[in-house]
């Protein structure tokens, strides 16, 4: 718990002793967590294999997650078409699926308490005072910002890191000016609530983990394990991603390729499997060697 800080309310630890009871019962259990701003990838499904294969391999769950709180950034139908792509290529998840923008009490009720902790500042830095900062410069960390409306506009929300901390990672933004809570904090709290004992996710997302671990310290939280495997790219050498238009699932389709051909395209990929193999997600967890998956997700 964060230094000085009064012992956790019991409407808080009801979330955390669910996620505690989970990993009691549960030896493994997975997530995939994609933003609906726009048609998955297949490097996005590309880590959406792997997560799902490492969690059927362990003989885990799996859950769904879609991070839907940046609103402004979400397209019409997305979460649909992410769920009807997973399940046309056989990757079947074990639990409802879960929508951050459902959860946003949890997530206020979570900031308001490290508020009252002393834990939070309130900052005013604008975009252009951080521009070229790697790690927040701590303009505002001991300044008496109040929280209110300042010139129209709400200060952003600051987890206070000791400035000794190994990983580096500067105090964490955990709610934007926006008033939307912030990714990193979101994603910490729903690791907890929901159990999650692993991540699989794309190397890509490596710099984030000092952040995250630095708010699960502060909660006084057990991190899951992280696993980041290897990104897909395209002919030039560019990671694949939304902002360039990178191809989905639909062009596949209306070439008339099932699901057996894009499961072994992207598995021959990983050097799971040989070149041209066509084979389904079940029929792929009874061909690949652990010892080649295990070396993809370090």
């Amino acid at each position: 718990m964060p230094p000085g800080s009064q012992q956790c309310p019991d409407h808080l630890l009801e979330h955390l002793i669910r996620g505690q009871r989970l990993r009691v019962s549960v030896s493994y259990r997975g997530r995939y967590a994609p933003s609906p701003t726009g048609a998955l990838h297949l490097g996005n499904l590309q880590t959406a294999l792997l997560s799902w294969l490492q969690a059927r391999l362990a003989g885990g769950q799996w859950i769904l997650r879609i991070d839907d709180l940046d609103c402004p950034r979400n397209r019409p139908g997305a979460i649909e078409r992410i769920q009807s792509d997973l399940r046309w290529l056989g990757l079947d998840w074990d639990e409802p699926c879960v929508l951050q923008s459902a959860r946003t009490g949890v997530y206020d009720a979570w900031l308001n308490w490290l508020r009252r902790c002393g834990a939070l500042f309130a900052c005013r830095c604008t975009r252009r005072q951080l521009a070229g900062h790697m790690v927040y410069p701590g303009h505002c960390r001991d300044a008496a910002g109040h929280w209110g409306l300042e010139r129209e506009r709400f200060p952003a929300w600051r987890l206070k890191v000791p400035c000794n901390d190994p990983r580096n990672s500067g105090d964490v933004l955990v709610r934007r000016s926006d008033r939307i809570t912030a990714y990193h904090f979101a994603t910490v709290i729903d690791e907890i609530c929901l159990g999650i004992t692993d991540v699989v996710r794309g190397s890509d997302l490596l710099d984030s983990l000092p952040s995250q671990l630095s708010i699960f310290d502060a909660l006084g939280q057990e991190s899951p394990r992280f696993h980041h495997g290897p990104l897909l790219r395209d002919q030039a050498g560019r990671k694949l991603s939304k902002r360039i238009a990178s191809a989905g699932l639909e062009p596949l389709r209306t070439n008339g390729l099932e699901a057996a051909d894009v499961i072994g395209e992207m598995a021959s990929r990983l050097s799971l499997v040989p070149a041209g193999s066509r084979l389904s997600a079940s029929e792929l967890l009874l061909e690949i060697d652990p010892k080649v998956f295990q070396s993809l997700c370090s």
